[in-house]
């Protein structure tokens, strides 16, 4: 089950896909649709097909985002957090062979696009780091076995901070 937790930049940013396919892309889509679907047979129309395709996936995409974002919980920073790992966390953590990672600590549906310095929180490293302080040593169950690593750093971002 996923966790139901997100960054305020994270639910501004399926706000602003969710307004983006509802107000700009849907209606341009639609239009082609129309067009496409007014030239006659259906079923040889590449544009027809095509479009009808892309307009189906965007109804998919639109109903998930109005289903998700009601049910998320927006996670703002709190001074109390300073000094430990919680959600929202820019972690820097080292093992034993001195392999450095950086990553932040997001809710599961923030990990997937461009970013690819974040972890979920559901994963097993973010749960190994909750409540750990800068260096606290952890360990973390992976396939491979049980790894150690070491904590260099917490911070918490202004970006974090302004929403």
């Amino acid at each position: 089950m996923k966790t139901k937790l997100i960054t305020p930049e994270g639910y501004k940013k399926l706000h602003d896909e969710h307004e983006y396919l509802w107000t700009k892309q849907r209606p341009e889509i639609t239009k082609v649709v129309t067009w496409a679907a007014s030239l006659g047979d259906r079923s040889e129309n590449a544009d027809y097909q095509y479009n009808k395709r892309l307009l189906r996936q965007i109804d998919r995409r639109v109903r998930f985002l109005r289903k998700l974002l009601p049910e998320l919980q927006v996670v703002h920073h709190s001074p109390q957090q300073d000094g430990k790992v919680f959600f929202g966390a820019f972690v820097e953590i080292e093992n034993e062979e001195g392999d450095i990672m950086f990553f932040r600590i997001v809710g599961p549906e923030e990990i997937y696009g461009e970013e690819k310095d974040v972890i979920s929180i559901d994963s097993p490293m973010a749960r190994a780091l909750l409540k750990k302080s800068v260096d606290d040593v952890f360990e973390v169950n992976t396939p491979a076995g049980t790894k150690e690593w070491f904590i260099n750093s917490i911070e918490y971002k202004e970006a974090f901070d302004k929403n």
